[in-house]
């Protein structure tokens, strides 16, 4: 190996560097290759789930401003009658009125397509000024009311807190959720081509 001309021993060098790199310096630079692109990947999964759980919180917040929106709306447009209640409600309104209730008459419902009416009819007796006085309770009521049919007589024996008689149709709503149109399972087929 002394006596080699300076080109082998330079041709010996190539030959260790050309095994060094096709051995050890290409595959490790292929593997950290791979490393760095599976950690540019894991990245953007990063970002993408943090985009995701962002969205996730947002739609949260939407479910629970929905919730509290429905439970809002339930108690002005109810699921079920609650005829009892109703009673009660308005009964209460017309004592703090000073009205007197005579007759309170819940008729059927009318269904219509995602609600029904509820018709009442009520007769009442009391003052003008009271009379006034309940039916703006009424409106200030939580539930839904629509006051129709509306008539107004003078009684012909009067006393100071009751001078008028009246009768109205008070219309309360209920929800009614639509039923769900059941599935076709066969598939309509269409007429082959001739």
């Amino acid at each position: 190996m002394r006596d080699w001309p300076w080109y082998g021993y330079i041709l010996v060098a190539v030959i260790i560097f050309g095994l060094f790199f096709m051995f050890y310096y290409k595959p490790k630079n292929e593997e950290l290759d791979n490393i760095k692109a599976e950690r540019e990947q894991t990245e953007q999964e990063v970002v993408h789930l943090k985009q995701k759980q962002k969205e996730i919180t947002e739609i949260e917040k939407e479910l629970e401003n929905m919730g509290t929106q429905l439970r809002e709306l339930e108690t002005i447009i109810p699921a079920r009658e609650e005829i009892d209640v109703i009673l009660r409600r308005i009964q209460q309104l017309a004592f703090d009125s000073r009205i007197n209730i005579v007759n309170f008459v819940p008729k059927a419902l009318i269904t219509k397509e995602f609600y029904a009416e509820k018709p009442i009819t009520i007769e009442m007796t009391g003052s003008y000024h009271n009379l006034a006085t309940f039916f703006s309770r009424l409106g200030n009521f939580s539930r839904l009311f629509n006051i129709e049919n509306f008539n107004i007589k003078a009684l012909r024996n009067q006393s100071e807190g009751s001078t008028i008689t009246a009768t109205a149709t008070a219309k309360t709503y209920i929800f009614v959720e639509p039923e769900p149109e059941p599935v076709n399972s066969k598939a309509k087929k269409k007429p082959a081509r001739k």
